[in-house]
C-alpha cells in the first residue's frame, strides 16, 4: 500500500530549490539527504491538501525542529555543558590511563574508570583541538581548556529549561516531497538522523509546498513506538510527550544507572545466586567494609535474609518497592546496625564474565553513604 504524501506549505530560506540544483548543493545535500527525482506527467495533478498544511514559524515547525536539535547533555560525563557535544572521536586521559572515546556506548567505558576508585580526584584530560557541536549543529574548533570553559560558562546551568526535547525521537528513515508552485514533485528527499531533518526544517522557503510521507513514527521515553498518521497526531504527541521524562541535564554521570531497574529485577539477581559479601560499606565518611569480612548474605524470594560468619548467623528481612532510579530498599537485620536503614538502589552491574567482577549490586544514602553487596561466582 503505498504512502500517503500530506503536503504543507513551511517558510523557506531564499532559494532552496533553486539552490537544490546548483552543483554545490547536490555536494553538500549528497552528505545527508537521498535525493531522488520524480517528477511525471501524473504529479501535475497533485494539489497538496490545504487543511494539513504548516504555516510559517507555527508553532509545530518549531516542534519538530526542538526534537531534532542536538542534545548537549549526552556528554556531560566528559565535560560539564549542556548546550553543546565535542565531536567524536577525542582523546582523554583519565587519573593516567589513555582512552579514546568513538561512539556513545565508549562513555560507559570513561563511567567504569571514574568509578573504579572511591577516594580518587577524578581528573579527566582532554587531547585539544576538539570541535564543539552546537543545538543548531554549527560546529567550533576549541584549541585549549580555558577556551571550552568560557563557551561553557554560556550554557544553561543544571536542570534548567532549553530548547531541545528530549523525551521523544524520530525513528528515521523520515521522506518528504517538494512541490513547485504548479504543485509538481520536482524532488523526494530522505532524512536519516535528527541533522538532516534539523537543516530541512531551518532551510524551508516560504512559498515551497512540503509534503511529508505518512505514517512517521516516533520513540517516547518509556521505550514506546508511537505510530503518527498525519501532522495533526504528531502535534499532540509533541504536546503529549515532550517534558514527559527527566532529561537528564544534570552533571551527576551516574544517576540513571538505574534507569531500567526493576523491584523484580533486583529480587532474581539477589535470590538467584548465594554467598553474597560486602565488597563496600561507608557510612558517615567512615570505611566499615573490613567489619564484615568473612560474613556472607544469602536473600530469599520470601524477603528474608540470612547472614553467617565465623560460628555466628543472624536472620533479618529485606524489602525492595519503586521504579527505575528510585527504588528504596530496607535492610533489617538484628545486630547489623550498620546495614540497618532505608537505601536507594544505585546501580546493578552484571560482569559475570569476568572472574574478578562478577555481579554487584550497589546502594546509596545521599551522596556520602555506599553499601555495595558482590558475589564473583553468579550467573543469574
Amino acid at each position: 500500500m503505498s504512502l500517503k504524501i500530506i503536503s504543507v506549505t513551511l517558510m523557506l530560506k531564499n532559494n532552496l530549490i533553486m539552490k537544490m540544483f546548483k552543483p554545490l548543493m547536490f555536494v553538500l545535500l549528497g552528505l545527508f539527504l537521498t535525493i531522488t527525482s520524480c517528477r511525471t506527467e501524473d504529479d501535475l495533478s497533485i494539489d497538496p491538501p490545504a487543511e494539513s498544511t504548516l504555516e510559517a514559524n507555527s508553532a509545530l515547525a518549531n516542534q519538530i525542529q526542538r526534537v531534532a536539535m542536538n542534545d548537549g547533555s549526552v556528554d556531560n560525563i566528559v565535560y560539564n555543558a549542556n548546550c553543546f557535544t565535542i565531536q567524536l572521536p577525542i582523546d582523554l586521559t583519565i587519573n593516567g590511563t589513555e582512552l579514546t572515546i568513538t561512539n556513545i556506548d565508549d562513555y560507559d567505558d570513561l563511567e567504569d574508570l571514574l568509578d573504579e576508585f572511591d577516594d580518587d580526584d577524578d581528573i579527566i584530560d582532554i587531547d585539544f583541538p576538539i570541535t564543539i557541536v552546537f543545538a543548531d549543529y554549527t560546529e567550533l574548533e576549541v584549541n585549549s581548556l580555558d577556551q571550552l570553559e568560557d563557551y561553557a560558562d554560556d550554557c544553561n546551568d543544571e536542570n534548567e529549561i532549553d530548547d531541545d526535547i528530549e523525551c521523544l525521537d524520530f525513528v528515521y528513515p523520515i521522506s518528504a516531497s517538494i512541490f513547485n508552485t504548479n504543485n509538481e514533485v520536482i524532488a523526494t528527499l530522505t532524512f536519516t538522523n535528527d541533522y538532516n531533518l534539523y537543516e530541512f526544517i531551518d532551510d524551508i522557503d516560504e512559498d515551497d509546498l512540503i509534503g511529508f510521507e505518512f505514517p512517521i513514527s516516533i520513540i517516547v521515553a518509556d521505550g514506546s513506538e508511537i505510530i503518527i498518521h498525519d501532522f495533526d497526531a504528531l502535534d499532540d504527541a509533541i504536546d503529549d510527550y515532550d517534558d514527559d521524562c527527566d532529561e537528564d541535564d544534570d552533571y551527576d554521570y551516574g544517576d540513571d544507572d538505574c534507569n531500567d531497574c526493576t523491584p523484580s529485577q533486583l529480587t532474581s539477581i539477589l535470590t538467584s545466586c548465594s554467598g553474597w559479601y560486602i565488597d563496600e560499606l561507608e557510612r558517615n565518611d567512615d570505611d566499615l567494609e573490613d567489619n564484615f569480612s568473612g560474613y556472607s548474605f544469602n536473600f530469599l524470594a520470601d524477603n528474608t535474609v540470612t547472614v553467617t560468619w565465623n560460628e555466628d548467623s543472624a536472620n533479618g528481612t529485606w524489602t525492595a518497592s519503586g521504579t527505575g532510579n528510585n527504588i528504596t530498599v530496607v535492610f533489617s537485620i538484628p545486630g547489623l546496625d550498620d546495614i540497618n536503614d532505608t537505601w536507594y538502589l544505585d546501580e546493578i552491574e552484571n560482569d559475570d564474565d569476568d572472574d574478578d567482577d562478577g555481579v554487584e549490586v550497589s546502594f546509596e544514602i545521599g551522596d556520602d553513604d555506599e553499601l555495595e553487596f558482590q558475589n564473583n561466582n553468579c550467573n543469574p
